[in-house]
């Protein structure tokens, strides 16, 4: 549960509540409410302003009826276009209120909704670590990863660490590698010592920390692959476009540990402004990885160097 204080105002987000009926199992009248505090409006002039009715406004709040998918757009459309950010707001106050030593918040970006519980089983097993379920710290980066489908959405998430075992990561050649190998891009290399103790790695852990990678990510883990660009090359053109961690759950004792707290919803005006984000971003990354491929040329090992066939 979130407790959600303002000056004279206070609200609790409880997602129990929101998954008995209420806005498709968003905290849509919780969210109402918070949108009249910050706006100053009164529950009618909202509902003026959004084109909603009162009444409808109304059954939300008292969580008296299933909001339909066309209101409950509405509803997101006309808040972020006043310049009400929900949800930077809630997962600011998320990651405040969760944040420990052994716990903190994680959120998933779904293309269209989580159904039954948490899973490692339902992702392909040629993601970057392979089959797990996948997390980011940062809201806006896993809103970004699928604001392009219509129907989706992000979960907040408590995880709790507690006795669990981790492997980590950072940018460097055994990230890079074992990227490349759960890919499949290393498939002449498998037994490789290296890549060997990598698998190992990987999977012994509960769960896996390690930087995320996107498309064009993908693309220069590919050209080293590949033999093009050295071990070099690619780690600064990897470290020029950092997206934060993901955290890979890959046990199904690590999907228990985690706890969906609020089921957030992405209006269209939200989720074009994380494409917009995300183009903008790409377009600085592209020129930064330009730079990291000439500035380190000829520096470093290629693939066949660093993972010898003859060892």
């Amino acid at each position: 549960m979130l407790l959600l204080n303002l000056p004279n105002f206070s609200i609790s987000y409880d997602i129990e509540k929101f998954r008995k009926g209420t806005g498709m199992d968003y905290s849509v009248g919780c969210d109402i409410e918070l949108v009249q505090e910050l706006l100053g409006m009164s529950r009618g002039a909202l509902a003026n302003a959004s084109g909603l009715s009162l009444p409808t406004l109304n059954r939300w709040v008292n969580d008296a009826s299933r909001a339909n998918a066309q209101n409950v757009e509405a509803f997101y459309a006309f808040a972020y276009g006043k310049g009400v950010r929900l949800n930077a707001i809630k997962a600011q106050l998320y990651r405040e209120d969760y944040f420990a030593d052994d716990a903190n918040v994680l959120f998933h970006g779904s293309k269209s909704g989580l159904e039954g519980p948490i899973s490692v089983q339902r992702s392909r097993a040629n993601n970057d670590f392979g089959k797990g379920f996948y997390c980011g710290e940062n809201f806006e980066q896993s809103a970004m990863f699928v604001s392009r489908f219509a129907q989706s959405s992000v979960y907040a998430l408590a995880f709790a660490r507690n006795s669990l075992s981790s492997a980590e990561f950072k940018v460097d050649s055994d990230w890079m590698m074992a990227i490349a190998l759960y890919r499949g891009r290393l498939s002449k290399y498998a037994c490789a010592p290296e890549l060997v103790a990598l698998r190992n790695r990987v999977e012994s852990a509960d769960y896996v920390v390690a930087p995320i990678a996107d498309n064009r990510m993908y693309e220069i883990i590919d050209a080293f692959a590949d033999g093009e660009i050295t071990d070099e090359q690619c780690r600064h053109a990897l470290a020029a476009t950092d997206l934060g961690n993901q955290y890979v759950f890959r046990t199904e004792k690590a999907a228990r540990s985690l706890r969906v707290l609020e089921h957030c919803y992405l209006c269209e005006p939200e989720k074009a402004a994380y494409l917009h984000s995300r183009e903008e971003s790409s377009r600085i990354g592209r020129d930064k990885v330009k730079a990291a491929k000439r500035e380190y040329r000829g520096r470093g090992l290629y693939i066949d160097e660093v993972l010898d066939e003859n060892d």
